[in-house]
């Protein structure tokens, strides 16, 4: 399970950026094409806050669907796996959403 290393490197993330502060709240990206489940890091998340100035603190996650451009008629493609097909037909997409994994906000005390 890599949502494991992956919540334990936002904490560690979020504890260096926090200096010291109680965290209130963390809001994180995650794509829905990323590989990694919100439903997991969920779980590891309070496990992985204990004893750091986030134990206690509210886990937000913002799930942001898959996206691309089509570089053949430039429209834009809802995407919900790694590949598609524009209405187009082409399947000369580009990637330009769901990937994300990123710490969005923090709030401190």
């Amino acid at each position: 399970m890599h949502e494991l290393g992956i919540t334990r490197s936002v904490v560690a993330i979020c504890t260096e950026h926090a200096k010291g502060a109680t965290v209130k709240r963390v809001t994180l990206e995650i794509g829905q094409l990323s590989a990694v489940l919100p439903e997991a890091v969920r779980f590891c998340f309070d496990i992985c806050a204990k004893g750091t100035p986030l134990e206690g603190a509210t886990l937000d996650i913002i799930e942001v669907p898959g996206g691309a451009l089509c570089r053949d008629c430039g429209a834009t493609v809802a995407l919900a796996a790694l590949y598609g097909r524009c209405g187009c037909g082409s399947a000369n997409l580009k990637l330009v959403a769901g990937e994300e994994l990123k710490v969005k906000e923090m709030e401190v005390a």
